[in-house]
């Protein structure tokens, strides 16, 4: 029995992305296991999205943070005019800013 070829509409880079913009405080190994990679190929996507300007990484304690550029343009040609911000809300039921807020409660909102 032969079993088709797996494939995806998402690319891994897509997944890493939305996975960070969903939790920005992921170690690699947590987002390697949730999209079903390895820690070294999620690492290198990290380092991919860091060095195009797509995430920043910034240093909490012994973890990394991070914070994703949605004003950026897709990268494929035929798909520029498209934002990042606009890919995020397509992968999830959340629009962008719910995303984007900040995860702890003990900081002060502004109304």
């Amino acid at each position: 029995m032969t079993t088709a070829p797996r494939w995806t509409f998402i690319t891994n880079h897509g997944l890493v992305l939305s996975y960070i913009s969903h939790n920005s405080t992921s170690t690699a190994r947590e987002i390697a296991q949730s999209i079903g990679v390895t820690e070294r190929t999620t690492h290198k996507i990290i380092s991919d999205l860091e060095l195009a300007g797509y995430i920043t990484r910034r240093k909490t304690g012994r973890r990394n943070a991070y914070s994703v550029d949605p004003t950026l343009s897709l990268r494929h040609h035929t798909k520029q005019d498209i934002l990042v911000s606009e890919l995020l809300e397509a992968l999830t039921s959340q629009s962008l800013s719910d995303l984007m807020e900040p995860k702890d409660s003990s900081e002060p909102t502004t109304s």
